[in-house]
């Protein structure tokens, strides 16, 4: 997989037209559910007490260093078969605090990259949050906020879930308006979780519509861990994401994992069969490869050998860090995903 991209992206680089050299600048963007980003310290605000020393799982501070060098591990590898250093920008999902994300980001394996950090605190009961971790070199925050997402009685247990991380900023000239996710779980069954996904969905879209009514046009992009698959309603008719090129008009959404879901691949696994939750979806404005800007290329998830379970029960999954309350020494539940973009240079 890894030679069929690198000799298209070559294809790309160095297409020859009407006898003249066309090159393009490449740029990633990903996403990565990190599975539990627990701290070790006690939290009294949140539900944490699995991850203390004391706790059932007896997370303690060798566990979690290697939680970290595991992340670590696949962060720094991700996307850099396509620019030697990696994503502009990744969102990810299920980290406690910033100081998870500080220990992470001045890793030995990522400390030269100078990766910033946009986080907020929420108010999920287990206390886990969504954030951005950004290379500046390739990206600059120019504004950011949460979002809040209220639940419709009955769609959980808890009355809170993640908050939606919204970013403004700008990718190498692009002005590029990012939303980050991680909705409700489907904890109590599909059917009755459902409205919590569908008002996460429509807080989103109610955001992209105040967007494109001020600037017509806007480069946007949805990432996350939706708890739904492409073809879920959440996504297809709240959010209005097809995964249709010729069926995105200007306003809409174009989801590229539609595909991919259909022929059986995903980014987690359940009772032997494949989920895509991990979705990253952007807006009708990157689909116009004649642009002087960013243009969507090709999806991708980032699934390498040493990140699949090779025995036991999950055997071919994701390999987890947890076994029930068993640490597994893996990576995530979760692969992550990111997606390419392409841009002319002159």
């Amino acid at each position: 997989m890894k030679t069929v991209l690198l000799l298209l992206i070559a294809i790309l680089l160095f297409k020859i037209t009407d006898a003249q050299t066309q090159h393009y600048k490449p740029a990633v963007i990903a996403f990565y559910n990190l599975e539990n980003f627990f701290d070790t310290i006690n939290n009294p605000k949140i539900n944490d007490e699995d991850f203390l020393p004391g706790g059932v799982k007896h997370y303690n501070s060798k566990v979690y260093q290697a939680k970290v060098l595991r992340l670590a591990t696949v962060i720094s590898q991700i996307g850099t078969d396509i620019n030697p250093d990696g994503f502009a920008f990744i969102g990810i999902a299920e980290i406690e605090n910033d100081t998870v994300l500080n220990d992470l980001i001045h890793h030995p394996l990522l400390k030269d990259r100078n990766y910033g950090i946009v986080h907020y605190d929420s108010r999920d009961i287990r206390g886990v949050d969504v954030a951005l971790l950004y290379n500046p070199k390739y990206f600059t925050v120019l504004n950011s906020r949460k979002l809040f997402v209220p639940l419709p009685e009955g769609a959980k247990t808890s009355a809170y879930t993640r908050d939606v991380l919204w970013v403004k900023g700008i990718l190498n000239g692009d002005t590029v308006y990012v939303f980050v996710n991680h909705w409700p779980s489907r904890v109590g069954g599909e059917q009755r979780s459902a409205p919590g996904r569908f008002a996460a969905a429509q807080v989103n879209r109610n955001f992209i519509d105040s967007i494109e009514k001020y600037k017509p046009g806007a480069k946007i992009i949805v990432m996350g861990d939706l708890n739904d698959d492409p073809i879920n309603e959440s996504i297809t008719k709240v959010l209005g994401a097809t995964g249709k090129i010729a069926d995105v008009k200007p306003g809409g959404l174009y989801n590229p994992w539609v595909d991919l879901y259909k022929r059986g691949i995903g980014t987690l696994a359940y009772q032997d069969a494949w989920g895509l939750f991990d979705q990253i979806i952007i807006s009708y404005a990157w689909l116009d490869k004649n642009q002087q800007g960013y243009f969507f290329f090709q999806p991708h998830i980032f699934n390498k050998e040493f990140m699949v379970e090779n025995t036991g029960k999950y055997k071919g999954y994701p390999m987890r860090t947890w076994d029930g309350n068993v640490f597994r020494g893996g990576y995530s539940d979760h692969f992550p995903t990111y997606i390419v973009l392409l841009k002319k240079v002159e």
